[in-house]
């Protein structure tokens, strides 16, 4: 075995699963000899048409998927897929109703609950006839304020069955942050909760739930869900969740559906203006996550699926679209680390998790608090780990399989709000190399592009993809002509989506990212991956964390790190010295930052993610113009007019 090769499934393993099925049924039925991974990615690819109306026959996709497949098919963006279908995502996703477990919700205060498939349906057909009795119809836009809880998944499928759109967020957003997302989709009703718990504290958020309320000016009603036991009083215009359903729907009558009709509406970070409102079609997305689900993931009715995300982030509807394999959920609220970093290990023995999703960042602060899940518990049932939202870092890789289990699938992840999905992610009959996504998803001509918008092998470039797929977005909102859509990804190759991450192919078809584009850094013509000077800085036992931006020098620029340090650390000399020593001896020279600063905090986004923009705007002078889209927005003044940054 290899240094980078870290896993690789055994033949048991690989005869079991899913996409070996798969594959087995393609070479069936189109009469092909497809040997491997490699050969079915490049059939998808070559016949994508097939491809996608096969795999809606092999997930058993309840509606009619009509004669057409794609009108246009290489026109990006332009191509219309599947423009006879007809289906509803809530019937596919509640096509179970039986006693098996469905949802599971551990809160951070030791709250618990579950629900079957049966019970789910119930509670969805309460709820959606509800709405109907108060007018709610195909096309209008549902929006949810919401903690990762089972009335969340609940709303979204009432909203879905009826044909309306719906849109969350997590209950941290402010007031601001949440109208400028709101404000621009105009629903009309707003499902939200009297308060929640984080960090063991509760959270009362009536009064700013009051003030986005006054901010909406087309909602109708709101329904709180006493999430916090805060025992508020309704208003004329607002229910208790228990008194808004209609007990008396026994069954749901699912709206049928266009496959390019909205089904979410999701936002940018938002952190250089207002964000950006992308909708998501219902076909497509359901097609791309019964794919990721069902063949990347291998999940089935067996399987106990966990993600740790808020409903403020995509992987949300990405956990949610686990109810059409039939697996159960598991929903957490709350601190990962309260009150202690065990807690969502102790939840993956006591619920027998099979797939535990998380974040790089999670990964990496349980590595700096010295906590190994391996040693302290049993974890018989895990057998996959996905990891998303920045850089998995190559390290982070060998903790995995070093102190949590080594005989596990471990899938970095990687795409994004854009797609609701993945370009790049795990494939349980490949084998895991350290610091690379595994694979390619299915029916996605990925590739990445040199300067010259060639694609290349081997060397760093922008992660493309070049042909159409199911998933796209529909487009954003309140953009009738298309021209935002088609600047934010296809304006700077033609014909093809430009996604914003700076990677790499490997020459066995993996994928490493190097960090977002728009954050590359470039000393002297050099371009350099933030990911790259992160993964060095954080090996060192004083940083917990670090934030790498160019400052503009002339017609140049210098690379400037900042570091946020372990308490009792000072970034001394000495420290200083250490830190470029490291850089330097495992990267370049030209990765060594020109200054290193200490900071009490690092500015990130609601989902976690640092924002090396907003820090470069700062540094410059420049004002940042949204600061409602960070969960730290005070963070910022930390890297105000620093000494250290005078030219």
């Amino acid at each position: 075995m290899s240094d980078s090769l870290l896993w690789q499934p055994d033949a048991d393993r690989i005869a079991a699963a899913r996409m070996t099925d798969f594959l087995q049924q393609v070479n069936r039925d189109f009469k092909l000899a497809l040997a491997n991974y490699d050969e079915l990615h490049q059939w998808s690819v070559d016949q994508h048409a097939d491809f996608w109306a096969y795999l809606w026959d092999y997930f058993d996709v309840i509606g009619e998927r009509g004669e057409r497949i794609v009108l246009d098919a290489d026109q990006l963006p332009g191509a219309t897929w599947f423009p006879d279908a007809k289906l509803n995502f809530a019937e596919n996703l509640l096509r179970h109703k039986d006693n098996q477990i469905a949802l599971i919700f551990r809160g951070e205060n030791g709250e618990r609950q579950q629900l079957t498939y049966a019970e789910l349906y119930a509670e969805t057909a309460a709820l959606a006839a509800a709405m109907r009795a108060r007018g709610i119809v195909a096309g209008d836009r549902i929006a949810g304020m919401l903690p990762n809880c089972i009335e969340a998944i609940i709303a979204m499928l009432a909203t879905t069955s009826i044909g309306a759109v719906w849109s969350s967020c997590s209950p941290d957003f402010g007031v601001q942050g949440v109208v400028d997302r709101f404000g621009q989709i105009e629903p009309r009703l707003l499902f939200t909760v009297d308060g929640y718990f984080y960090n063991g504290k509760q959270l009362d958020i009536s009064d700013k739930v009051s003030a986005i309320r006054a901010e909406l000016n087309t909602l109708e009603h709101t329904v709180v869900i006493p999430f916090a036991q805060l025992e508020q009083q309704p208003d004329e215009n607002s229910s208790r969740w228990d008194d808004y359903l209609d007990r008396s729907a026994t069954s749901i009558d699912f709206t049928q559906m266009g496959f390019n009709d909205p089904l979410y509406i999701m936002y940018s970070s938002g952190t250089t203006g207002v964000p950006k409102c992308i909708v998501h079609g219902i076909g497509g997305t359901l097609l791309q996550h019964l794919k990721e689900h069902g063949l990347h993931t291998d999940l089935d009715r067996d399987d106990v699926l966990f993600y740790f995300t808020t409903c403020g982030w995509m992987m949300w509807n990405w956990l949610a679209s686990g109810l059409a394999s039939g697996a159960a959920l598991v929903l957490f609220d709350g601190s990962p680390f309260h009150p202690e970093p065990k807690v969502l290990w102790d939840i993956a023995d006591q619920e027998q998790i099979s797939v535990f999703g998380t974040s790089a960042k999670y990964l990496s602060a349980l590595e700096k608090a010295d906590y190994k899940p391996g040693a302290h518990h049993d974890l018989t049932a895990l057998r996959a780990i996905l990891t998303t939202g920045s850089v998995l870092a190559p390290e982070s890789f060998d903790f995995v399989y070093r102190h949590i289990k080594n005989n596990v699938c471990l899938s970095s992840i990687s795409g994004g709000t854009d797609i609701v999905s993945c370009f790049a992610l795990g494939c349980p009959i490949l084998p895991v190399y350290r610091g690379e996504l595994q694979c390619r998803g299915l029916g996605l001509d990925v590739q990445i592009y040199n300067e010259d918008g060639e694609p290349v092998t081997g060397e760093k470039g922008e992660l493309v993809c070049r042909n159409s797929f199911p998933c796209m977005p529909i487009g954003f909102w309140n953009d009738d002509d298309g021209q935002r859509y088609y600047n934010a990804y296809f304006a700077r190759f033609d014909n093809t989506w430009a996604h914003g991450d700076y990677a790499e192919l490997t020459d066995h078809n993996g994928v490493i990212i190097y960090g977002r584009s728009d954050a590359v850094l470039n000393p002297g013509g050099v371009r350099i991956g933030t990911a790259e000077i992160y993964r060095q800085v954080e090996k060192i036992d004083a940083v917990l964390e670090s934030i790498a931006v160019g400052q503009t020098q002339g017609d140049d620029e210098r690379v400037v790190l900042f570091v946020r340090l372990r308490e009792g650390h000072e970034l001394d000399d000495e420290l200083k010295q250490e830190i470029r020593k490291v850089i330097r001896s495992n990267t370049s020279p030209r990765h060594v930052p020109a200054v290193i600063a200490q900071v009490e905090d690092i500015p990130r986004t609601i989902s976690g993610k640092i924002v090396e923009l907003a820090v470069r705007q700062v540094i410059h002078g420049e004002t940042v113009k949204n600061t409602d889209a960070l969960a730290n927005p005070e963070a910022l003044k930390h890297f105000r007019d620093r000494a250290e940054l005078k030219l």
